[in-house]
């Protein structure tokens, strides 16, 4: 029952928008710092990991001339994700007017609960134009005169009817973190040429739909299969299905870090994974130039890009959310750039990969045996 009352408050399927695909810092932030400075009544930030350097100065320095300016600025920051910010940089955003709340801080007597996180990544303004996918507000995503250093990242730019349940997802997020969402709710304009769209959201404590819809997709499609995931630990049914999916002479692919990488352990319990799906003809490509950190699945012309990785952690935990886009054009650009990161990677040979160092291997079992006794914690549930 607790599945299906969920299922209901996921937004339905809008027509009439327009996407945009930004690839990396250097494309992505200036949209996003462009749109706050045209903001004329409200700017909505919703961010998991922040972190005090230049990235989140420009952030600093536009939400408070937003504010300055008479412009509502409402901005929740997950707890843990931004502890990096420094105290000074929190003063700068509240002297100047900035609305400024913490989604669960961290506190000895919440245990298990410190592992609830918000891990979405939302910028919306004046309920016209939205930001989302993968990034956070540190210099990792954007390095100047170092692009060997700045990480590989996604977002995609929002523009018509989707726009409205962005803002409803905001507003649920505002009120668990204390605060009253009542700035307006504009109507955004939707496009006649433009792409079916879906907003599809986890909060960990149901099943989570936006599992349930990408597992559907991986089901049914027919051409191609692709998956980026920054931290690929799948759960069981994600394993199955892409290997159901090569079995049925699907293009299954799936990009992840290569040596490069903030969590070397979850790589190495991810690897524990490989030889099977490589057996059964699932292609996996490691990513070398850089850290890789976008979170993308692409089936046929249905591509799914925001917040999360697939990972069971994320759907144990946290809170993600996802924009879908069924459209053809879209479909094709965003596998263009999937297929460029990939000539980017080093492909595993299934033929070798049992060769690996035993080293190697005792480091995989182990980062495998802590990954399991995580994955026996369990977030309590509604009632």
């Amino acid at each position: 029952m607790r599945v299906s009352i969920h299922r209901s408050r996921q937004p339905p399927w809008r027509y009439g928008n327009r996407f945009r695909l930004l690839e990396d810092g250097e494309r992505f932030f200036p949209r996003m710092l462009e749109a706050i400075d045209a903001a004329r009544e409200y700017v909505l930030l919703e961010m998991y990991l922040v972190e005090s350097g230049s990235v989140a100065d420009r952030f600093v320095d536009a939400l408070s001339r937003a504010a300055s300016r008479g412009v509502r600025v409402a901005v929740v920051l997950d707890g843990f994700g931004s502890l990096g910010l420094r105290a000074a940089d929190r003063a700068r955003l509240t002297e100047s007017g900035v609305e400024l709340r913490f989604y669960n801080a961290l506190g000895l007597g919440k245990r298990l609960r410190n592992l609830m996180r918000d891990h979405r990544k939302l910028l919306l303004v004046d309920g016209q134009v939205a930001f989302v996918g993968g990034a956070g507000l540190t210099d990792d995503f954007h390095r100047d005169g170092q692009p060997d250093e700045t990480w590989r990242e996604l977002m995609v730019e929002i523009e018509g009817p989707v726009v409205e349940d962005w803002q409803r997802a905001f507003d649920d997020v505002w009120r668990r973190a204390g605060g009253r969402p009542d700035w307006p709710q504009r109507s955004a304009r939707a496009f006649p040429d433009g792409a079916a769209g879906r907003v599809v959201l986890s909060d960990g404590w149901h099943r989570s739909p936006l599992a349930d819809s990408v597992a559907h997709r991986l089901r049914t499609a027919r051409e191609r299969a692709w998956v980026m995931s920054a931290y690929f630990v799948p759960s069981r049914r994600f394993r199955k299905l892409l290997r159901r999916a090569a079995y049925r002479g699907v293009d299954v692919r799936v990009l992840v870090p290569g040596p490069r990488t903030d969590h070397p352990a979850v790589r190495r319990a991810a690897r524990r994974f490989y030889g099977k799906l490589l057996r059964n003809g699932v292609r996996i490509f490691e990513y070398q130039p850089r850290v890789l950190h976008g979170k993308m699945v692409i089936c046929d012309d249905w591509v799914s890009i925001g917040s999360s990785n697939l990972d069971r952690w994320g759907f144990e935990w946290n809170l993600e959310a996802n924009q879908e886009i069924e459209h053809r054009p879209f479909a094709n650009l965003a596998a263009h750039a999937f297929e460029r990161d990939c000539r980017e990677a080093e492909e595993l040979d299934p033929r070798t990969w049992h060769r690996r160092g035993r080293i190697e291997r005792l480091r995989e079992r182990i980062a495998g045996a802590i990954d399991r006794v995580l994955q026996r914690w369990r977030r309590p549930r509604h009632p």
